[in-house]
């Protein structure tokens, strides 16, 4: 993500003395997204990312490492934490929590195609039931309750009508939220962020089938409903995306794909348009957050929230956004 803070060749000489890894061959800082410092690192033994964990704190970090280990265990094609020498998986460089994973195959689609969603609806629902005996609990940290603490900080930054939308949606989230229909919903271990560019495909001229290198970047994770995970994945991978409007073809595509896998239930199907609204509350508010709230870095690229509002007028609009039809 973006570089915060930086990292010489003796500082990276030194960290890798707790690691089976060799000496460093080359790092280089990745200039995207806006949480954590990351970087591209080149060992004798290999590739990795070295990341530096600039807002969690160290008792945060084993439910994200732990999960992300608990995945690639289970055949899920997810960055795999490096053990140290003392068989933690992360340690403090420059006095914040850092980690090393291996490094996956390919390179990010940012204009996918059917066939790319049905990769990714295929992975989401595997990774879904692969993380069912994820012993961990963490709630999402970016759902609800994060949505009502920060909404008075965005006011001033908010037209009239921008500020009634978001209470409005809070307003019905909240009622959705606390509905027994909710607490049926089936959940688990979630990625929260799958977004376009949290996804690798590796690129083979000779198959016309686009192959998926795997998801990373569990950051955001946390444990919540599915039917919210799949609904974000869709509302970034599905969607025209200056205006918000879901590409049916595409959204057909995931669904069909993750149902293979995993089928949903009734209250699932039910709340469909709920959920979609709700995936777009969530990054409309982190994105007004970021945009309007930001901290320095060398390297920052603060998300237009615009998008996001886009979204969520395009979701509400949409009376007609369920999953009934295309896949029955």
């Amino acid at each position: 993500m973006a570089v915060f803070t930086s990292v010489s060749d003796h500082d990276i000489a030194a960290w890798l003395a707790d690691y089976p890894l060799g000496p460093s061959l080359g790092l280089r800082g990745i200039a995207s997204g806006i949480e954590n410092s990351n970087f591209f690192l080149t060992t004798a033994n290999g590739e990795y990312v070295l990341t530096i964990f600039e807002k969690l704190r160290p008792d945060e970090l084993p439910y994200y490492l732990n999960l992300m280990r608990h995945l690639a265990g289970h055949g899920i094609s997810v960055p795999d934490p490096v053990q140290r020498a003392d068989g933690s998986l992360f340690g403090l460089l420059h006095g914040k929590p850092a980690a090393i994973v291996t490094r996956l195959p390919g390179s990010a689609e940012l204009s996918p195609a059917p066939a790319h969603c049905a990769e990714v609806g295929t992975m989401l629902a595997r990774s879904h039931l692969a993380g069912q005996d994820f012993g961990v609990q963490q709630p999402n940290l970016r759902s609800l309750s994060w949505w009502r603490e920060v909404t008075p900080l965005l006011h001033p930054f908010l037209t009239v009508d921008q500020a009634q939308l978001l209470a409005d949606e809070i307003a019905h989230q909240s009622a959705f939220f606390a509905s027994d229909d909710y607490r049926e919903l089936p959940g688990g271990p979630c990625h929260c962020d799958l977004f376009r560019d949290n996804v690798l495909f590796v690129n083979d001229p000779a198959d016309a089938t686009p192959r998926l290198g795997g998801f990373f970047d569990f950051y955001f994770a946390g444990n919540d409903k599915w039917l919210f995970d799949l609904a974000v994945t869709v509302n970034d991978w599905c969607v025209d995306l200056d205006s918000g409007e879901l590409d049916m073809p595409r959204v057909t595509a995931m669904l069909q794909a993750y149902q293979q896998v995993r089928a949903l239930t009734a209250v699932e199907r039910r709340h469909w348009r709920d959920m979609l609204r709700a995936g777009a509350l969530r990054f409309w508010t982190s994105r007004l957050y970021d945009f309007h709230l930001p901290r320095s870095a060398a390297l920052l690229q603060a998300h237009d929230p615009q998008r996001f509002e886009r979204t969520l007028r395009a979701r509400i609009r949409a009376q007609d956004a369920t999953i009934d039809g295309p896949l029955s």
